[in-house]
C-alpha cells in the first residue's frame, strides 16, 4: 500500500507495532524518496519508535544523530544470531542481497524494516553503490532492481511511504486477534532437542542432518542440547561453523539453559562446575589439532566446504550438521542433496530431521513471504521428470527477459547444484552485461543450466599493468588470474568466456546434458569471434573429468583452497581462435614444467585422483635415457634406496602414460603422496599407506617392476 508521510503522532505507530506484535508478524516499511528527505523523514519517525532493539545500516554519522548502534552492511555476520526489533536500512549506501536478506532474519515479531530508497520508477537506473563491488556499475539495464521494484509495488504487505509529503501519516489498521502470538519454543523445536539429546548420547557414527528455514530455532536447540549433554555427562561438545558469529544463539542459549552450573564463560567456551567443556573451534583448526570430543555439532553446514564436512564425518564418533533450508551464504537444500551421497556411503544409518514452525514469528509473515519472493530463497526445480534424452534441446537463454516461474525454476537449479549459490549470485546473473547464458529445456522445463560470462578484452598497456600487478579490474577473473600468475599478458587481451555455473537436474544426469551445454558455449564463441572458453571450480577428480571430456585442459592450480569448497581452485581452457589455442598451449605446458616442484609446497593434501588426474593431462615433459633406465631396473630390484631414486621417479612420473597407468592401480595413493607430494614415511605410515619405510619401498618397488614390464610404452 501507498501512503504519505508526515510527522507521526506516537499512537499510530505504537498501534501498528502492537498489533503487529499480536499476529506475530513483521513489515517492511519501503520510505521513497531523495536521500536527504529520507532522512529527515526518519530521524523525525524515530523519535515516536520504540527504539529498543535497534540497528541502523548505513552511515554511522547518521546513526549517531539518532541515538541507533550501526554497522555497514558488509559487517552483517556480526548481528547473526541476534535479535532486533526495528532496522532502517539506508538504501542509498548499497543494498548487497545476501546482507539484506540476512538481517532481515533477525527482526522478531512486531519489527519494522525501514528501507530508504529512490521512488520504485527509478529503481532501474538508480546507481547504487554496492553494485562497484562486483563490476556492476558497468552495466546499462539493472533488471534485478527492476524485478524487485515490480514486486514491491504489487505487495499488499509492504508500506510505502512518501518522504517529501506533508500529508497525514495513514498506516494498516490490523485486527487485534483474540489470542496473542508468543514467540517461544515450539513443539518441533523441543522434539529436536529431545533427538540431539538422544543423538548425543547414543551410539557411534549416526550422524544427524537437521535442516531448518531462518527463524525456526535450530541453533537454540543446539545449544540446549548441547548443555544437556554436557549436564547428562558428556565431557566436551564441540561446534564450528563458518564463522564464530554464526553461533551467537548457540552460546546464548547453552549458557541459559546450563544456568547455575555453568562456571565460567568466554567467547569461545562455556565451562561447567564439573569441568565440562562447549567449545568453538574454526574448522581448519578442528581438522588439523583433532581434538577429542564426544559430540561435535556444525551449525550453517552450508556455507563449509564438501571436503570438510567429510573430514569431519570421519574424525569424530557423533557428528551433527545444520543448515538453513533457505539460506542467505548457502542453501540446506543444496547441502543435503550434495552431502547425501557421502552419508549414505560412509554412515548409512545417519537421520535427517527438519522443522518448519517459526519461533520468532508466526507461520504466514509478510515480511518473510517477501523475502523469500525478492531473493528467489524458495526457488526449486522440478523433481518429478522422467527425461527423454531425444526430446531436450539446448538453447540461449536470458535470465532477465524470463517470466517469473521460468526464472525461479532455473535459479532453483543453480540452488540444488551449488552449495553456496546466495541472492548475491541472482543479482549478478541477471544483471551482469557480459553475461551469457544457455538451458537444457525438456517439456518445457529447465533441465540443465549454462552461465557464462565474457572476460579479458582489456588493451595491451592495461594487460601488461595487470602481470605486473598494478592494476585490478572488477570482473575478468579468469583472464586476470592467468594474466597476474602466469604471467602472460595475453590471457588478459584475448576475449575468454568464462562458464560461471553449470547444472544438470538429478533426474537428467548421466544423459550428457553438461556436454551438450558446453558445446553450445563453445560453438558461441566461434560465432561471436571469441578467443577462448574457460572454466575455474573447486578441483575434485569428477569435475575434472567432466571438463577433459568437454574438450578443456588444465592451464593453473590455485595454491591457496578455495574457501567456498576447501578444494584447490582448477583454471582450465580451450583456444577456439588461433591466437586462444596457442595461448592454451603455453599455458598448458608452461604449468606442466613447474607443477611438480610447486606439488610438495603447495599441494601435499590435495586428493590423489585429483593429482594423477591432473599430471595425466598434462603435455608430456621427459623421456627416459639409458641412465635413468638403469637406475630404474636398480630400485625396482633393490639395489638402490628410495632417496637416491627419487629423481627419476619423478622423471618418469612426467613421462607420456605413467599417471594413466598408476590411476588403475591401487598403489596409486602410496605414488602421489611419497614421489610427488614429499610425504615423509611417519606421515605415510600413520595415512594406513604401508607399515614403515621398509614396507613402502618394497610396493614402490614392485610397482615400478610392473609398470617397467607390462606398462605404457615410454
Amino acid at each position: 500500500m501507498t501512503t504519505h508521510a508526515s510527522p507521526a503522532p506516537v499512537q499510530i505507530w505504537a498501534d501498528l507495532q502492537t498489533a503487529l506484535a499480536a499476529l506475530g508478524h513483521r513489515r517492511l516499511v519501503l520510505v521513497e524518496g531523495d536521500q536527504q528527505s529520507a532522512l529527515s523523514w526518519i530521524q523525525q519517525q524515530l523519535a515516536e519508535l520504540n527504539t529498543s532493539h535497534s540497528l541502523w545500516i548505513g552511515n554511522p554519522d547518521h546513526a549517531d544523530a539518532v541515538g541507533l548502534p550501526h554497522i555497514q552492511a558488509s559487517q552483517y555476520r556480526q548481528w547473526l544470531g541476534r535479535e532486533t526489533s526495528l532496522l532502517v536500512w539506508d538504501g542509498w549506501q548499497g543494498n548487497p542481497p545476501d546482507a539484506f536478506a540476512a538481517l532481515s532474519g533477525t527482526l522478531q515479531a512486531g519489527g519494522l524494516l525501514f528501507w530508504l530508497m529512490p521512488p520504485l520508477a527509478c529503481w532501474p537506473d538508480h546507481a547504487d553503490p554496492d553494485y562497484a563491488r562486483t563490476g556492476l556499475d558497468q552495466a546499462k539495464e539493472h533488471p534485478f532492481a527492476a524485478r524487485l521494484a515490480r514486486k514491491l509495488a504489487h505487495d499488499p504487505s509492504v508500506i510505502r511511504l512518501r518522504a517529501e509529503s506533508d500529508k497525514p501519516l495513514v498506516l494498516p489498521n490490523l485486527p487485534i486477534p483474540k489470542t496473542s502470538f508468543q514467540a517461544d519454543t515450539t513443539e518441533q523445536q523441543q522434539d529436536l532437542v529431545r533427538q540431539l539429546e538422544r543423538f548425543g548420547q547414543g551410539r557411534r557414527r549416526r550422524p544427524l542432518v537437521v535442516t531448518a528455514d531462518r527463524g525456526r530455532g535450530k541453533s537454540a536447540a543446539l545449544g540446549m542440547a548441547a548443555a544437556r549433554l554436557l549436564l547428562a555427562g558428556r565431557q566436551r561438545v564441540i561446534v564450528t561453523a563458518p564463522t564464530r558469529d554464526n553461533l551467537n544463539s548457540l552460546f546464548r542459549h547453552a549458557a541459559i539453559e546450563l544456568a547455575d552450573d555453568l562456571a565460567e564463560q568466554t567467547d569461545v567456551e562455556l565451562t561447567t562446575r564439573g569441568g565440562q567443556r562447549l567449545s568453538f573451534i574454526p574448522i581448519p583448526n578442528l581438522l588439523s589439532e583433532r581434538p577429542e570430543a564426544e559430540v561435535v555439532l556444525v551449525d550453517e553446514a552450508a556455507g563449509v566446504p564438501a571436503q570438510w564436512l567429510r573430514e569431519i564425518l570421519l574424525g569424530w564418533p557423533r557428528v551433527a550438521y545444520a543448515s538453513t533450508v533457505h539460506g542467505y551464504e548457502g542453501t540446506g537444500r543444496g547441502f543435503a542433496i550434495r552431502f547425501r551421497d557421502v552419508l549414505d556411503r560412509e554412515t548409512p544409518q545417519w537421520r535427517a530431521i527438519s522443522i518448519q514452525q517459526p519461533v520468532r514469528w508466526a507461520p504466514g509473515d509478510p515480511l518473510e513471504k517477501l523475502i523469500f519472493e525478492l531473493f528467489l530463497l524458495s526457488a526449486e526445480s522440478p523433481t518429478d521428470l522422467v527425461v527423454n534424452t531425444s526430446e531436450i534441446t539446448i538453447e540461449p537463454w536470458s535470465p532477465a527477459q524470463a517470466s517469473d516461474s521460468e526464472l525461479a525454476e532455473a535459479f532453483g537449479l543453480l540452488v540444488e547444484a551449488h552449495y553456496r549459490t546466495t541472492p548475491a549470485d541472482l543479482r549478478q546473473w541477471l544483471d551482469d552485461p557480459a553475461a551469457q547464458s544457455w538451458r537444457a529445456v525438456y517439456q518445457g522445463c529447465t533441465v540443465g543450466l549454462l552461465w557464462g560470462s565474457v572476460e579479458g578484452g582489456l588493451a595491451e598497456e592495461l594487460a601488461e599493468q595487470v602481470v605486473a600487478g598494478k592494476r585490478r579490474l572488477r570482473g575478468h577473473m579468469l583472464a586476470q588470474s592467468l594474466a597476474s600468475h602466469g604471467g602472460f599478458p595475453e590471457a588478459a587481451s584475448l576475449r575468454t568466456l568464462r562458464i560461471v555455473r553449470i547444472a544438470v537436474s538429478a533426474q537428467a544426469r548421466q544423459l550428457g546434458i553438461g556436454r551438450r551445454l558446453v558445446a553450445a558455449a563453445k560453438a558461441a564463441c566461434q560465432q561471436q569471434g571469441l578467443d577462448a572458453l574457460g572454466t575455474s571450480f573447486g578441483g575434485t577428480a569428477g569435475l575434472l573429468r567432466f571438463w577433459q571430456i568437454s574438450g578443456l585442459k588444465v592451464v593453473r592450480i590455485g595454491l591457496q583452497q578455495e574457501a567456498t569448497t576447501g578444494e584447490f581452485p582448477l583454471q582450465m581452457l580451450q583456444g577456439v581462435s588461433p591466437a586462444g589455442a596457442n595461448l592454451e598451449q603455453r599455458l598448458g605446458a608452461r604449468f606442466a614444467r613447474h607443477w611438480q616442484v610447486l606439488i610438495p609446497r603447495h599441494w601435499p593434501a590435495m586428493n590423489p585422483d585429483l593429482l594423477s588426474s591432473v599430471g595425466a593431462d598434462l603435455p608430456p615433459l621427459s623421456t627416459l635415457d639409458n641412465d635413468d633406465w638403469r637406475d630404474l631396473r636398480a630400485f625396482a630390484e633393490g639395489f638402490r634406496g628410495f632417496e637416491l631414486a627419487l629423481p627419476v621417479l619423478q622423471v618418469l612420473a612426467a613421462c607420456r602414460g605413467t599417471l594413466a597407468w598408476l590411476s588403475h592401480r591401487p598403489e596409486l595413493d602410496l605414488w602421489c603422496r611419497a614421489v610427488l607430494q614429499g610425504w615423509s614415511w611417519p606421515q605415510l605410515q600413520g595415512a594406513g599407506l604401508c607399515a614403515g619405510q621398509r614396507d613402502g619401498e618394497q610396493q614402490l618397488r614392485r610397482l615400478v617392476g610392473q609398470l617397467l614390464q607390462n606398462g605404457p610404452e615410454l
